[in-house]
């Protein structure tokens, strides 16, 4: 399957014709700047070695940093968080040989190619929260020049359970140990449904509840708003998000550094129910704690992720909130 872009062809097309027909003349009005989103908070770049690995379940193509920055410079973003796919070595359902040393050189491999555009590129390491090495890991990214700024956890390719209490007690350590050293937190918090496993409300709660006070002190980002995208058909997704959002609403301390990305959610097909659904959800979030993000990979990616998220009823004012939101660690 051909690499997914962030990039749009009307947005190609409108710098093409800006450029055949030179400057404006005097007297003629300059045709207004294109709204574009500061930052894209949901990005990946993959080594030869975990695309050939994921791709087992995805279809996937190596992505460096420099074809990451083109997709950046084409769409008009400044910035990118870059999350590493390192967690995919440790897929409970397959094993690996050196499995540790794979995280490790995945992690290391993102990390120096993020430094190579470092005005433009902050990468996060990433490993399966419920390994042995977890802590460890994530201690030796906080010490690195290119990792100091964050985490990334997938719940769902870890298969973490909230109503595990061995699980929820992992993730308590891994978040405060987080927390401890200043790094921001970014998780899909949605359960594996391939597995089957429970997810929504009840779940939402146990995060609220018994994760989210370990880390109080360092922004956690829910990405795809709690789902994994695409789209807002997730009922389960939903409930959970419902759950976060009440909190938010009523100013909960325990919601005070949490952020949501829409990676994935607006698509251009949305049912306009989705979408007004949609909007009321994010109002009630709270239009500034959230982020665009496009995660553009496999089937769950739009090459048109700001294109569809213009395409929501929201008033122009929310709609520039969030094109200049940016979360702490990527600023």
């Amino acid at each position: 399957m051909r690499r997914l872009r962030i990039t749009t062809g009307a947005m190609v097309c409108a710098a093409m014709a800006v450029a055949a027909s030179g400057p404006a003349r005097a007297g003629e009005d300059a045709a207004p700047a294109r709204l574009a989103p500061a930052a894209d908070h949901h990005q990946h770049l993959f080594s030869p070695a975990a695309a050939a690995w994921m791709s087992s379940s995805i279809a996937l193509a190596p992505v460096d940093a420099d074809e990451l920055v083109a997709q950046l410079d084409a769409a008009g973003v400044k910035r990118a968080a870059v999350l590493s796919a390192a967690y995919a070595y440790g897929l409970p359902a397959r094993t690996i040989d050196h499995e540790y040393a794979r995280v490790r050189a995945e992690n290391d491999w993102v990390a120096a190619q993020a430094a190579r555009h470092p005005e433009r590129l902050v990468a996060l390491c990433s490993f399966n929260p419920l390994k042995d090495y977890a802590l460890l890991e994530l201690g030796r990214c906080a010490t690195s020049p290119g990792f100091g700024r964050g985490i990334k956890l997938d719940f769902a390719a870890s298969d973490v359970q909230l109503d595990q209490p061995g699980h929820v007690e992992r993730l308590r350590q891994v978040f405060r140990a987080a927390n401890a050293r200043g790094m921001a937190i970014v998780m899909d918090m949605r359960a594996s449904r391939a597995l089957g496993r429970p997810y929504g409300a009840a779940q939402a709660r146990v995060l609220l509840e018994q994760v989210l006070p370990y880390a109080p002190d360092v922004p956690v980002q829910v990405s795809h708003l709690g789902g994994n995208g695409p789209g807002f058909g997730d009922t389960a997704a939903r409930e959970a998000l419902a759950v976060l959002a009440e909190a938010a609403a009523r100013r909960d301390p325990r919601m005070r550094q949490v952020w949501f990305d829409v990676a994935t959610v607006a698509q251009a097909d949305l049912p306009a129910d989705a979408a007004r659904r949609l909007v009321r959800r994010l109002r009630q979030l709270g239009l500034d704690r959230v982020l665009y993000g496009s995660d553009p990979r496999g089937d769950t990616g739009s090459p048109d992720g700001w294109e569809a998220f213009l395409r929501l009823p929201l008033d122009d004012a929310e709609t520039a909130r969030v094109a200049r939101n940016v979360v702490p660690y990527l600023r």
